[in-house]
């Protein structure tokens, strides 16, 4: 939390950048489905804590914590293609906004460039947008890109052409700003995970915490934690401190690929 900015309520952004899971999304239970699934499989279980553990994980990191957990480091590509096709699964068919989420976007969207930055496969993050009719309110989508597919949790040199880091790395939200056009410390991040609020105060952002608080010193480092994303506290701010700009709508796009609009 950076004490010498002003509230973040009496604070106006140039951009805001969303996580999905957990923030837009209620996809954190359909991974937490998903984990128990692979483990099954396996013949495993998860160890006291790993559901808190695992949170906001990316998925290749995921896989290797479960395989690591239940010592067994050699089932950790299995145990990963495992996770992700159960997620991909569940996603599918049950894909569901977090309370206030829609209502929240829908109050920015045009008045300021919006973006997601997800540790999620690209095509899960669409899905799900297009699905809960959110997508067209984004202009970019940012997701981990360029790991090295037969290793994962690899961690690249921090620059290296063509990688964007999974958080708690700053990458994602970093990117997400830039290519919203704002600097870092004038954008907002909205988290409901630790590990996220790690990425996006490591990528110079503000936060905003959303969820249920954790210890009073997990939820100073964001910068306002508020229950869930229909807050009162939000719709002020929103009314007072974003005002809507004259002019078109802007156009969607996203990190890897062309511009483009969805039809909702």
């Amino acid at each position: 939390m950076t004490t010498q900015a002003p509230s973040l309520l009496d604070w106006s952004p140039e951009a805001v950048v969303f996580d999905c899971d957990g923030t837009l999304m209620n996809t954190e239970r359909h991974w937490q489905d998903a984990r128990m699934r692979a483990l099954r499989a396996f013949g495993l279980r998860p160890s006291p804590g790993f559901a808190e553990r695992a949170k906001g994980v990316h998925y290749t990191d995921c896989g290797r914590l479960m395989a690591e957990e239940a010592h067994k480091p050699e089932l950790t590509a299995e145990l990963t293609q495992a996770l992700l096709a159960n997620f991909l699964e569940l996603v599918a068919s049950d894909p569901v906004t977090m309370p206030g989420a829609a209502e929240f976007v829908r109050s920015l969207s045009g008045r300021l460039p919006l973006a997601v930055a997800s540790n999620c496969p690209l095509e899960v993050v669409e899905e799900c947008l297009s699905r809960a009719r959110l997508r067209r309110h984004f202009r970019h989508i940012v997701v981990p890109s360029g790991m090295p597919p037969d290793t994962p949790g690899a961690e690249p040199a921090a620059g290296t052409p063509g990688v964007v880091r999974p958080k708690p790395w700053p990458d994602v939200y970093a990117t997400a700003a830039q290519l919203c056009g704002a600097r870092p410390h004038d954008a907002l991040a909205v988290e409901d995970s630790l590990t996220g609020i790690e990425s996006a105060w490591r990528a110079g952002l503000r936060v905003l915490g959303v969820g249920p608080r954790p210890s009073e010193a997990d939820a100073q480092r964001a910068d306002l934690w508020v229950p869930a994303l229909h807050s009162p506290l939000l719709r002020a701010w929103v009314r007072d401190r974003v005002p809507r700009p004259a002019g078109p709508a802007p156009r969607v796009g996203n990190q890897r690929g062309p511009e483009k609009r969805d039809t909702d």
